[in-house]
């Protein structure tokens, strides 16, 4: 028997989103099973914490920095200049709070979807993916090639993710996150040692 009603969170969900974070969200609960299922993990958590990952993203940007010193959620210098990051840290509070989940790796991997992290469970790596590669998006380097590296080498998909990342954030005007060159670095070492270079 399944511990959360996938179908009710849904209903829930789509009052407080708009039509085409809706449909995101969609593509990245189904890519994240996905890669549950070719990589078993759980197939539950990877629906809920897709389902989820952006449940506090369309709270406008003042709101999302009140909620988080409400809510005692702590903010990083970054997030206080760029405060759309902080839908990941606050999304995992309101999936406790507001979506009644418990499960500590699901809210984990809700928390660090955006930036990645050093070390991520398969769970957490799963959903940082899913929200790159899930069908309606087009713009991403190297997307076909991370889109089909993430069912056969997970850790090579997340390195390249990071790498194409950070050089579309070095690009831009986007604020940088130390979380994400932390990530990147972790995975460059990991892949250059597993091949020996």
């Amino acid at each position: 028997m399944s511990e959360y009603n996938i179908y009710k969170m849904q209903k829930k969900l789509k009052k407080y989103i708009d039509v085409e974070r809706y449909w995101h969200t969609m593509g990245v609960m189904y890519t994240a099973s996905s890669l549950a299922m070719c990589h078993g993990a759980d197939l539950e958590k990877a629906q809920v914490a897709g389902l989820l990952h952006d449940c506090a993203k369309c709270i406008p940007n003042h709101k999302k920095l009140k909620l988080c010193r409400q809510y005692g959620i702590r903010i990083s210098q970054v997030e206080k200049q760029a405060p759309y990051l902080l839908h990941s840290s606050l999304g995992a509070y309101l999936a406790e709070e507001k979506y009644h989940v418990t499960d500590p790796e699901i809210l984990s991997a809700i928390a660090c979807h955006t930036t990645g992290k050093a070390g991520m469970t398969l769970l957490e790596k799963i959903l940082f993916l899913a929200d790159y590669i899930e069908p309606m998006r087009s713009k991403a380097a190297n997307l076909p090639q991370i889109r089909s590296l993430a069912f056969r080498d997970i850790d090579l998909a997340v390195y390249l993710t990071l790498s194409d990342t950070l050089d579309y954030l070095r690009r831009g005007t986007s604020c940088l996150d130390n979380q994400t060159v932390e990530a990147y670095n972790y995975y460059k070492i990991l892949i250059e040692e597993r091949e020996g270079s």
